[in-house]
């Protein structure tokens, strides 16, 4: 049977990752299969960089879309794919590679799902998760700050010259294409509730 395929995004730190762990979790492995745009970044000599020679990991052009869209394609026949797991371009670390096996869900996220018509083409439901600048602003600040080490400075010049233009050119006009907005300023309890119970019915 063909899978139902869902597309999820929204802007950097409107709780994605957050949502897709508790909606991941309420599924088996066999039910459900999670495949991130993360890990279809390109090398960093292929990713741009802006008039400060800052790369920039913001804009369509890092992603390697076209293999994103043969993969979900592959799933959706039913066949296995392998990637490497994506460590943000980390020289000293070795990546795993990531088996994704076909399942009748299969869920395909990132700030692009929308944006890349190869992807969004594919999808079933298409599921935008919103929240307010501020609130983004500060979740993107405590998660760079904590998870990956970068400075205050470096987070507000990523968030003001690559983050902000970007949702604002390529990822807030693809919101009216969703099937299902969630909003996520304090938490999105009750629409995690709502796309659970519909996709039980596609098992």
């Amino acid at each position: 049977m063909k899978p139902y395929i869902v597309g999820i995004t929204g802007g950097s730190a409107s709780g994605k990752t957050f949502f897709l762990n508790s909606l991941t979790n309420a599924f088996s492995a066999d039910e459900l299969c999670l495949v991130s745009q993360d890990n279809y970044y390109r090398t960093l000599r292929e990713v741009p960089v802006d008039e400060n020679g800052v790369h920039n990991f913001d804009l369509p052009q890092a992603i390697n879309h076209k293999l994103y869209a043969e993969h979900i394609l592959e799933l959706r026949e039913g066949r296995a794919i392998q990637q490497p797991e994506y460590l943000f371009n980390n020289p000293l670390a070795t990546p795993n590679v990531i088996t994704f096996k076909p399942a009748p869900i299969i869920v395909v996220e990132g700030i692009f799902v929308f944006y890349f018509k190869e992807i969004a083409n594919l999808l079933d439901l298409k599921i935008f998760i919103d929240a307010k600048e501020h609130i983004k602003l500060k979740r993107r600040i405590i998660r760079d700050q904590m998870e990956r080490g970068y400075d205050l400075t470096d987070v507000l010049y990523r968030w003001e010259n690559h983050v902000f233009p970007t949702f604002e050119q390529f990822i807030k006009p693809t919101k009216v294409e969703a099937d299902l907005v969630i909003p996520n300023n304090k938490n999105f309890k009750l629409g995690l509730e709502v796309v659970t119970s519909f996709l039980r019915t596609k098992l």
